[in-house]
């Protein structure tokens, strides 16, 4: 039974090798590897040769390792043109120097060398992807190429650390030859990330590429991340795309990041998006573009949940379940009268440990905060460092609730500040 064997080899020290037949004669030099993406990625499909008729692919599995450090080619008829229509990535083409993305690390790097294995069993020699090198071993070895033997090139390299990137961990950005940039290889990862993470690698991106990982997004994880960029960048994301798209990102997004949002865009565009969306959401939004950003309306969302003053615990969690707004901003239930007007407010540690047939009013903080809408920013911020608030619900004239202003928002504004 033939033992399994394990080498590792860099793509740099690779690129250039005779590729012989079985009696030694060379049929090419290695041009560069085609690697599968989807479901086969990093999974090595051809190796490119460039011969004396051109360039040509061969199957991975038609190519072995020699001693001698050189490719042997099984069968040379396996030798076919290549077709630069394949959905092919090619390593030495559209990864070297390329920018990628490190899921593993949430971060953006860029690409000075890939490193491969050799699986051997017996007589088969299978190659694969093993990581991509993002520090200085792999700039070293390609400066260095061609002016030191490979003994001693990769002898000098080990030395240095390494700093690689498994292949499962990598979102490859790459550019076609019509300049378009699109994102390859399992890039649904991103969708698992947190919003914040997603917002670093857009602005580490350069424009195209940002672009093309910004588009692969769903509606709801677009606008997370949305909201997590600068203003300046949410605009320049939106520029490319129709107001349609835009329209189901904006209705994703909290209904104040939203308003914040279409308030720094032209008139034009804004209208053109607000006619897309939904009426409902289209209201929500219109209502806060009215307010005042610098005071407490202009940064409150219209997204919370209140009940009425006589509802038990069990009424609290059934509107719980049907809010359609993001949950996780949810830190009270409010209370209200038959008018509307603000007369409680329920934290949810209190809500949960309750028994389902309590009254919420009976679990009510004793002094419920609120204030008006025309507060402005800079005492709302005062306010909300006085009482240590999560929250605070937003009254118009007549004492009735009309919206709630979150911390982040007053953190963003005092960020903005500094």
């Amino acid at each position: 039974m033939h033992e399994r064997t394990t080498t590792r080899v860099s793509l740099t020290a690779l690129l250039g090798t005779p590729v012989t037949d079985a009696q030694g004669h060379i049929c090419g030099k290695l041009k560069d590897i085609a690697v599968a993406t989807g479901a086969d990625a990093g999974k090595v499909a051809g190796l490119v040769l460039k011969t004396r008729e051109g360039l040509r692919i061969v199957p991975a599995s038609e190519v072995m390792e020699t001693p001698a450090g050189t490719l042997e080619l099984r069968n040379p008829s396996a030798l076919t043109e290549l077709n630069e229509k394949s959905s092919f990535l090619y390593l030495a083409q559209d990864l070297i120097d390329r920018q990628i993305i490190d899921v593993h690390g949430r971060k953006v790097v860029r690409v000075n060398d890939v490193e491969l294995e050799w699986l051997g069993h017996g007589s088969v020699h299978l190659l694969r992807v093993a990581e991509v090198e993002v520090g200085l071993r792999g700039a070293f070895r390609r400066v260095l190429k061609g002016l030191l033997p490979r003994t001693t090139l990769d002898g000098l390299s080990m030395k240095m650390k390494a700093n690689g990137i498994p292949w499962e961990f990598v979102d490859v950005i790459e550019v076609d030859p019509a300049r378009r940039v699109k994102l390859r290889i399992e890039h649904e990862r991103l969708a698992k990330m947190h919003p914040s993470d997603i917002a670093d690698i857009l602005e580490d991106l350069a424009p195209a590429e940002r672009e093309a990982v910004f588009s692969t997004l769903d509606e709801e994880v677009a606008a997370e991340a949305l909201e997590e960029v600068e203003p300046k960048m949410q605009k320049a994301l939106l520029e490319t795309m129709d107001e349609e798209r835009i329209a189901d990102i904006v209705e994703e997004m909290d209904p104040a990041a939203a308003a914040d949002l279409l308030a720094e865009l032209p008139d034009e565009k804004s209208e053109a998006i607000l006619e897309e969306m939904e009426p409902e959401e289209r209201q929500e939004v219109e209502e806060l573009l009215e307010f005042d950003e610098n005071s407490a309306a202009g940064a409150m969302t219209t997204d919370f949940v209140a009940v009425h003053t006589g509802a038990t615990v069990a009424d609290a969690v059934a509107a719980l379940r049907s809010f359609d707004g993001d949950v996780e901003m949810i830190t009270h239930v409010f209370l209200v009268d038959d008018k509307n007007a603000l007369t409680g407010a329920v934290s949810l540690p209190r809500l949960v440990l309750a028994l389902p047939e309590t009254r919420l009013d009976v679990l009510s903080e004793p002094r419920v905060l609120s204030c008006p809408w025309e507060m402005k920013l800079n005492e709302l911020a005062e306010t909300f460092d006085k009482y240590n608030l999560q929250a605070l619900p937003v009254v118009d004239a007549h004492g009735q609730i009309v919206g709630v202003v979150q911390a982040d928002h007053v953190i963003s504004y005092l960020r903005e500040k500094v």
